[in-house]
């Protein structure tokens, strides 16, 4: 994982974070029970986290492979609705995948913060949560700032 502080254009959008690593298997809800596929981080990844990145819901441009730059809001944190008892990154990429890509390598630009990890009184609401957060970070994502950065270098190394 690198850790980055680049702001580009008027400085609305910066780096937070460039997050790299092997897609394992979640807890097998995304796809699922959600209808919102995720891929997840390992372990190593999540406990390794910049400071700047605390639970909560993220934005940002995430790369499967050598593939195309798509799209993602990332989870961070325990996912109270479930209650988990291991922290989690898991990315949803603004894309449909034919199959799934375990084993691949993610790397994703993490640019903001949408809100902090809440719970939810139903899956739902959770749903409809999730779609509003995908909708924020698209409108985010398309700022001038926000396209520098996926046409810039961080995804050609």
């Amino acid at each position: 994982m690198e850790e980055q502080n680049n702001s580009s254009g008027d400085g609305n959008v910066k780096i937070l974070a460039v997050l790299n690593g092997e897609v394992v298997k979640g807890f097998g809800r995304g796809s699922k029970e959600l209808g919102i596929p995720t891929a997840n981080f390992p372990e190593d990844v999540v406990e390794n986290l910049p400071e700047d990145v605390q639970q909560g819901i993220y934005f940002g441009w995430s790369q499967v492979g050598n593939g195309d730059v798509h799209e993602s809001v990332m989870s961070v944190g325990w996912n109270p609705f479930y209650n988990n008892t291991k922290r989690s990154a898991e990315v949803h990429i603004v894309h449909p995948f034919e199959e799934d890509f375990y084993g691949a390598n993610l790397k994703m630009v993490v640019l903001g913060f949408i809100r902090p990890e809440k719970n939810f009184d139903s899956l739902e609401a959770l749903i409809a949560e999730i779609n509003n957060d995908i909708k924020i970070a698209h409108e985010k994502l398309a700022t001038e700032d926000a396209i520098q950065i996926k046409n810039g270098d961080t995804f050609k190394q």
